[in-house]
């Protein structure tokens, strides 16, 4: 049986997390470990928390209408939905939830599915999201984030930005001097404004150096701007195209709440192999900031994810000064993480492979019905994407694809008509686009798809050339 719960439910229980919230807060700044301009920060993010979190509930809304099944409880600890559907004024943002909606903009709408007996059709690929509301950073974590990881970041980017300017003009030794004294300076006490801390090493009589220092650091974030993920939330898609299309979109209806876009699904250079996008939007109102970081992730990846949790959490211990980088299980852990997460990429690439596999069995019949209508094949499918590979890449590629089309190492066999030159490389381009926008690259010449089907040929043909264009141009 359900709990019944008051009208102000969430209001009160919101309203008493965020004075316990404000407690901790002071407690840090009291104590010295954050200092006043991150206390008010935090206070900002860790009051109104109700608002919040009902502004995450209607931006969603807003990208992608009303949901399509019943709102459920999340639990973090098994990754899943809990059986317990709860009402839009019970949501409170102590409590993650999931709800599944469509993405109306889908440029891969219908296009995977597979015929089952008679008249019955399974889609393969869906344009249904899982969305992943998670329930407000706990203020321990977000402290612990901010004196720890954020604070070191920051102290490094201050460190070496000091270095460059000063050995552009110095000698190195000189500038290798000051940013040691900087850093040991920033490494005493919790400090956030770089600027003053530096012009007080240096002293005076250096003021040429001293403008373009200060020029310097003002561009290096603080700590506390680093703190994006006190309201969060998960986006899993079948495919990248859609995950693309659904941050383009936000870009495009809000583009004055955009705090930044980061896009990984191609990222081959992170140790752990992660691939996700992420973009962080301000929610907040009457000229507060409040950011909301929403990570974009493919479904197939997430379960992978999910088995590799336990390594995470072991691997994030070593942000905790108690914890030596150097701890073999943290680094045994980072390593099966990062192998696990590379079978998530194999996993998800055999996908798009059947994915094309499907689309090549339908070619030939697109090609039939467009004749004599003066229609492009496929227009619109897969929608062009900013968020892309250069288009060295894809110059590259495409003469390649020529030559191979031309030496008869791609063609076709059993067409329903008789094709031309012109349709079997207009085919092949486009199957060959295809695999550029919905495939994740990796590094290393370490693993392909089965390649006795011409999907397979094609998708290990177009993923060789791009692995070979990184490591040539690194």
């Amino acid at each position: 049986m359900l709990r019944p719960y008051s009208e102000s439910y969430a209001e009160d229980l919101a309203a008493d997390h965020d004075r316990k919230n404000q407690i901790a807060i002071e407690n840090a700044r009291a104590s010295g470990r954050i200092n006043d301009e991150a206390a008010k920060y935090m206070s900002e993010l860790y009051s109104d928390s109700i608002v919040w979190f009902r502004e995450v509930f209607y931006f969603l809304g807003k990208c992608f209408g009303a949901p399509k099944a019943p709102v459920m409880r999340y639990d973090y600890a098994t990754d899943s939905a809990i059986n317990e559907p709860i009402k839009i004024s019970d949501i409170n943002p102590l409590s993650p939830y999931i709800v599944h909606h469509r993405l109306d903009a889908d440029p891969m709408r219908n296009q995977f599915f597979t015929s089952g007996e008679g008249h019955k059709i399974d889609l393969a690929v869906s344009s249904i999201v899982t969305v992943i509301v998670g329930a407000q950073k706990n203020v321990d974590r977000a402290l612990d984030k901010l004196t720890g990881k954020y604070y070191a970041a920051y102290v490094d980017e201050v460190v070496n930005t000091v270095y460059r300017v000063i050995s552009s003009r110095e000698r190195e030794s000189s500038a290798r001097a000051v940013a040691d004294k900087i850093r040991l300076k920033l490494t005493e006490k919790y400090i956030s404004t770089p600027s003053e801390t530096v012009l007080s090493i240096i002293g005076s009589g250096h003021e040429k150096l001293a403008v373009e220092l200060v020029r310097a650091l003002d561009k290096v974030k603080r700590p506390r701007m680093r703190l994006q993920d006190v309201w969060r939330v998960k986006c899993l898609f079948d495919l990248i195209p859609q995950a693309r299309t659904f941050i383009e979109r936000v870009c495009e209806m809000m583009p004055d709440r955009i705090l930044s876009v980061r896009d990984n699904f191609y990222d081959m250079k992170n140790p752990r192999n992660y691939r996700d996008a992420k973009l962080v939007i301000d929610i907040g109102k009457d000229g507060r900031v409040v950011p909301m970081e929403i990570i974009c992730q493919v479904r197939t990846f997430f379960e992978f994810e999910r088995q590799t949790h336990g390594n995470y959490e072991v691997s994030r211990k070593s942000e905790n000064k108690k914890y030596k980088k150097t701890d073999s299980k943290i680094i045994s852990n980072v390593a099966q993480g990062a192998r696990e997460h590379k079978m998530g990429v194999e996993e998800y690439n055999l996908m798009i492979c059947q994915c094309l596999e499907d689309l090549f069995d339908r070619v030939g019949w697109n090609i039939l019905y467009s004749l004599g209508n003066d229609v492009p094949m496929f227009e619109g499918f897969p929608k062009p994407c900013k968020l892309y590979y250069p288009q060295k890449i894809l110059d590259v590629i495409g003469e390649k694809l020529d030559n191979a089309i031309e030496n008869e190492v791609f063609r076709f066999t059993n067409a329903p008509a008789t094709l031309t030159m012109a349709q079997e490389s207009e085919i092949f381009h486009f199957m060959a686009r295809f695999v550029l926008v919905s495939a994740m690259p990796y590094v290393q010449k370490d693993w392909d798809v089965p390649s006795d089907t011409m999907a397979g040929k094609l998708f290990n043909f177009v993923m060789t050339e791009v692995q070979r264009y990184y490591k040539k141009n690194g």
